[in-house]
Formats: C-alpha cells, structure tokens, sequence
C-alpha cells in the first residue's frame, strides 16, 4: 500500500503541475443508481496510457456479485498498441483507498488519533490500510455497517491486521462524532438520504466521502472551512448529471495541494473534506506498476492480438 500512495500522490502531483491528460469519465447507467464508465489517462512522465472499463451496482450483493468490476487495458504511448488487460476491481480499491491517505496527508491533522468509518466493505478495509500508512498516530477506529455479519468481521480482522483498537458503533453518528478523521464508503446514489448531521462533526475534522454525498447532509458540508475534490472538473460534469445538487463552493483539488499550489491544512480548528470521485490517474499509475512488477516476475499470459 506504501508503494501504491506514493504512485497515487505523484500522479496528483503531476496532474496539478499540468502534466497529465485526463477528460471527465463518460458513463452510461443501464439500470437505477448503477453505472458503467470510462476512464482514460495519460502520464507522460510515467509513460502510462490506458483506459478503466469500469461498473458499480449497488444490488449486485443479491447476486453474489461484487459492488464494483471492471477492466484496465494499459498502451504503448509511443505505438497506442494495447499491451495489458487486467482486472480493475482489486486496483479500484486500493487506489481509492490510497486517494484517501494522499488527501489525508495535506488535510488532515498530523496527530488525528480517531477514525470513523462508515461502510465495513472492500473500501472501508483499503481506506483504513491506506490511512495507517500515512497517518501514524491512529489509535482507535470505530466502524459502522448495515450488516451486523459485516461490522464483526471487520472490527475482528481489522484489529488484527494492524493492531488498532477497532469498536464497533451503534450507528453512523457514533463512527463521526469525536472523531479526527471520517471516511464514508457506502453505495454511490444520485438521489441520496444523507444522514450525517453537522451538529455530529467535531471541529479539526478531516472528511473524505467515496460514496460522493450519500451520507452527507448539505448542511454538514457547508461547515467545511475547505471543500476540495480529487478533480473539479469532474466534479462539475457530475453536478450537470444531476449528482452533488448543493454543496459548496471548492476551494482546490488534490493536485493543486500536492504541487503546492494551494494551500492544505493551516490551522488544527479547521473543518475540511475532500471530495474524492475517484479518477483515471491513480488507476493508470497504479496499473502500469502492477504491469510492471507482473513483467519483471515473469507472471501474466500472453494473448495474441
């Protein structure tokens, strides 16, 4: 996970110095809150292009389906020849989660010892491996789920993968108030019924929700003294599908932090979210390391095109 937040941030680094292309992800929507997308990147200075074939079904759990799958197909920047497919479920998920940890670092208070979680799936379990990397002062997590089968087995494995002490909450406003830090990770809705109260977050706050605003009550995002997201641009194709009908204005995006072009964190009283969509860059980055690895252990199968 290390080696993945640093391939994560340097992308965003890159992005806000300029250096990437990247255009909004197009999306086709076959069926309710589902979604099926395309995310194409280029990194020049990583040599990486490629596209995220990519869906999320939210009812796919009464199938025995995972929530999220998809495909990555990686190129030759200097040929545009495909050079690798490859699952996108497994990237999805630590990329998301190491996007967390990144944002975290600039925005976060260095010393945040609670952690909320909302949401005890794939991605609750990446964002809190992501943030133990880059936050090292977490003490305590307290982890809230639908699925009581769900919140138990998290709190039991992830009290001993990391050891943390893990508790269970009652419900999402024990897992947010008192806590430094808050990650919601719950399905992603265009019509949502948030729940989180502003009267529940603690000042000091880092916020990151990766289900965009499904938890999040428009009033207890405008307390935000900051509100960034991973790409604005994005952000506002979202805003004209009808998705994010009231939140505030943002004031940068992840690669404006990490290049330094704005500001992060300047004071420890400062409430500040980070709208993570998730994008194109940090599957790309992450893919073409795992391509790369996946050469140089002479793993993989070779397809004839």
């Amino acid at each position: 996970m290390d080696e993945i937040v640093r391939a994560v941030e340097e992308a965003f680094g890159d992005k806000g110095r300029g250096d990437v292309e990247m255009p909004p992800k197009p999306g086709i929507h076959p069926a309710g809150d589902a979604f099926i997308h395309a995310m194409p990147a280029y990194l020049p200075k990583m040599s990486a292009a490629g596209i995220k074939w990519v869906s999320g079904y939210p009812e796919n759990f009464k199938r025995n389906l995972p929530y999220i799958s998809g495909l990555i197909i990686l190129n030759d920047p200097s040929t545009g020849v495909p050079i690798s497919v490859m699952d996108a479920a497994w990237i999805t998920a630590m990329r998301t989660g190491a996007a967390t940890a990144v944002a975290a670092k600039y925005l976060a208070r260095p010393d945040s010892k609670m952690l909320g979680i909302i949401g005890c799936g794939v991605q609750g379990r990446s964002n809190l491996e992501a943030l133990h990397t880059v936050m090292r002062d977490i003490e305590e997590v307290r982890a809230y789920d639908i699925s009581s089968t769900n919140l138990q087995r998290y709190v039991e494995e992830m009290a001993a993968k990391f050891g943390v002490t893990v508790k269970s909450a009652s419900g999402p406003r024990n897992a947010v108030e008192g806590s430094d830090i808050v990650v919601s990770t719950g399905p992603i809705l265009k019509h949502p019924s948030p729940i989180i109260e502003k009267s529940w977050v603690k000042k000091g706050v880092f916020a990151c929700p990766v289900d965009f605003d499904s938890y999040w009550k428009p009033e207890s995002m405008h307390i935000m003294s900051k509100f960034c997201a991973d790409d604005v641009t994005q952000l506002n194709y979202y805003k004209s599908q009808g998705y994010f009908q009231d939140i505030p204005e943002v004031y940068g995006d992840l690669g404006e932090l990490v290049a330094g072009k704005k500001l992060g964190r300047e004071d420890d009283s400062e409430q500040i979210m980070s709208m993570n969509l998730g994008v194109a860059i940090e599957d790309i980055a992450v893919a073409t390391r795992v391509y790369d690895a996946a050469r140089r252990k002479g793993l993989g199968k070779t397809l004839a095109l």
